[in-house]
């Protein structure tokens, strides 16, 4: 439950704060980041975040929600991220190497992490899914 509550908060208010701070996190940031129809695909990415966070946050239909956040954590890793190894990184042009790779991916692999495992276990005793599941399993069944 720890585990979906921080993951689904943590990507609800970035989704937010892409809207919020839209020159520093959402559409400004991915044009610095050289990724096409920025606009589009930041607000796209916003609105993606919010949603799959507050369903993760609630857990329904968990393992459904952490799929485009798994999509959405390895693209990050792979477009502003994996370019720090070899120095070439626009969003950290101070940036090289092993050691400022691993630091400034540490949120973008704990998202990572914990949106695999939500894919793998589900969302928990104490969420929505499981309460939907002990409902329709308890439902009396119509004789025919």
């Amino acid at each position: 439950m720890l585990i979906r509550l921080y993951v689904g908060l943590i990507f609800a208010c970035e989704g937010i704060l892409k809207f919020l701070r839209p020159e520093s996190l959402g559409p400004g940031r991915f044009d610095k980041a050289g990724i096409p129809a920025s606009a589009l695909l930041a607000n796209l990415d916003g609105i993606l975040e919010i949603s799959c966070g507050i369903l993760l946050l609630v857990g329904l239909v968990t393992r459904l929600a952490a799929v485009p956040m798994i999509v959405n954590m390895a693209g990050a890793l792979l477009i502003t991220k994996a370019p720090i190894l070899w120095g070439k990184a626009a969003l950290f042009p101070k940036a090289s190497g092993w050691w400022d790779f691993i630091h400034e991916s540490r949120t973008d692999l704990a998202q990572l992490s914990g949106s695999l495992f939500l894919l793998i276990t589900g969302a928990g005793a104490y969420s929505l899914d499981a309460a939907i599941n002990r409902r329709t399993q308890s439902a009396p069944t119509k004789p025919e």
